[in-house]
């Protein structure tokens, strides 16, 4: 979608008295919906889901891109604290059961959000994975809400076109090689054969949180 496009959907979902919001991962690619949503409406919500294991580049960027745009923004965290985070063997569930470990630290705290809202604006892209390239452009979610995707038909080009014509900033550990940039214990610097997400929860058979699985009908 272009920016008129996105613009003139946020629009209607405004004037039907639609509650929004928007989460962000505060990684380079992600800028780009945030640079949108601030020159449409900068009092939309914009969550960060602090899972408490975040690079600290990641909690920095976060805070410089949020007051460089006059975001909204808000944290989101789990009510289970990290030392209880943990399998029968004393290992941490990122390391022993990654599903389990995104569900209460992204999943949980998203949904009284998403119970509290209509409209789900998310910066998803058809090109990432095999999961989202199912996804639509307004795509049921759970609790009777809408996912929202307007980036849906953008790719790396023209993400990188949109950062270079606006002067944005980037994640600082892009510079290092990082294409994808999630939690620390589950990122890992891809190679240059590598496609986009390669790098994340890498030997583990996972390509998604529950924020991209559970949280949509």
């Amino acid at each position: 979608m272009k920016f008129e496009e996105i613009e003139n959907k946020i629009s209607q979902y405004k004037k039907a008295e639609k509650k929004l919001f928007t989460t962000s991962s505060f990684q380079t690619h992600s800028i780009i919906l945030l640079h949108i949503i601030s020159r449409i409406d900068k009092s939309i919500p914009v969550y960060f889901i602090n899972t408490g294991y975040h690079f600290p580049e990641t909690m920095l960027f976060r805070d410089e891109v949020a007051e460089k745009f006059g975001l909204n923004l808000k944290n989101a965290t789990s009510t289970v604290q990290r030392a209880m985070q943990k399998d029968i063997y004393g290992n941490f569930l990122f390391s022993s059961d990654p599903d389990y470990c995104c569900h209460i630290n992204k999943v949980e705290p998203l949904e009284p959000i998403l119970q509290e809202h209509d409209v789900w604006i998310n910066g998803v892209r058809a090109d990432q994975s095999d999961v989202r390239k199912e996804f639509k452009i307004e795509q049921p979610a759970k609790f009777g809400a809408i996912r929202f995707h307007p980036m849906l038909d953008w790719d790396k080009r023209m993400i990188y076109q949109y950062i270079k014509e606006h002067n944005l900033p980037r994640h600082p550990l892009e510079q290092f090689g990082y294409s994808s940039i999630g939690c620390e214990p589950c990122t890992r610097k891809p190679d240059l054969e590598w496609e986009e997400r390669q790098g994340r929860w890498f030997g583990m058979n996972k390509t998604e949180c529950g924020l991209n699985t559970e949280l949509v009908s």
